[in-house]
């Protein structure tokens, strides 16, 4: 076998090669080929990456100038090179925060709090969806950042600086952390609207804030349950509102006919 390249064996029989170097004490996998030269290309790009003078940068990958080596991997390689830090996932460190390269075009930002979660936790696109897999499940990274499943940019968060790449805590601002909550503006002032969807939207009704517009869908989540929906809701928390501010709110609600009458058959 040539330097770097080992031979394994699949499940069904056929020979597939993988490539491997190890750097400053460290093993690492450069990932597997179906040729044995496609391999060895690969250890010798990672070789003289690692071995270079060169300080390279992410902005400097070209794949004909790195054959045969994955552009996360590259990531990972000239981060520990210039960094002194491996991580198996594309992050490349930089000063208070770090990257994560989706790829050359599609770059994320992260704040250095969360760089042990995405240090084990890799991140997929689709669309504009971002998910990382836990549990053997896709979960979607917006709610770390308290911004809910089919929140609306602009209406229920933004990104402060206008980068929709940028996760760091200081650029993300929730203006409606609420489930079955919409904000609107109507002439004059704000609305807020509470709706339960059920095949179909119920509307719960309109409010003067968004923290009561959250307990009236708590309300009317409670009251369907109760009816035996079969669906779960989840439940909004609300801050800085003591349990008895919270009764008395909930108790003065009042459901809509159309709720009130609710059967699930």
């Amino acid at each position: 076998m040539a330097k770097g390249v080992f031979r394994a064996t699949k499940k069904d029989g056929s020979v597939y090669y993988r490539a491997s170097i190890t750097y400053r004490g460290k093993h690492i996998s450069l990932g597997s080929f179906a040729e044995e030269t496609d391999a060895h290309r690969a250890y010798q790009t990672a070789d003289a990456l690692l071995q270079s003078e060169i300080s390279y940068t992410p902005e400097d990958y070209h794949s004909s100038d790195f054959p045969c080596l994955l552009f996360p991997k590259w990531i990972s390689l000239i981060n520990f090179k210039n960094n002194g830090l491996y991580i198996k996932t594309p992050i490349y460190l930089q000063r208070h925060f770090f990257s994560y390269y989706l790829s050359p075009q599609d770059v994320l930002v992260f704040d250095v709090d969360d760089l042990f979660y995405y240090s084990n936790h890799a991140i997929m696109r689709r669309g504009n969806h971002l998910f990382v897999s836990e549990y053997g499940m896709q979960t979607n990274i917006h709610t770390r950042y308290g911004i809910r499943n089919f929140a609306r940019p602009g209406a229920d968060f933004t990104f402060t600086n206008g980068n929709s790449n940028d996760y760091r805590y200081s650029n993300i601002r929730i203006i409606n952390p609420y489930h079955g909550v919409t904000v609107s503006h109507a002439p004059g002032h704000m609305d807020y609207a509470a709706r339960l969807h059920i095949r179909g939207n119920y509307l719960v009704g309109h409010f003067a804030t968004l923290q009561e517009a959250a307990v009236a869908y708590n309300k009317a989540a409670d009251h369907v349950e109760a009816k035996g929906c079969p669906k779960q809701f989840a439940r909004n928390y609300i801050e800085n509102m003591t349990k008895k501010e919270y009764a008395s709110l909930y108790d003065s609600i009042q459901l809509p006919d159309s709720l009130l009458t609710y059967s699930p058959e």
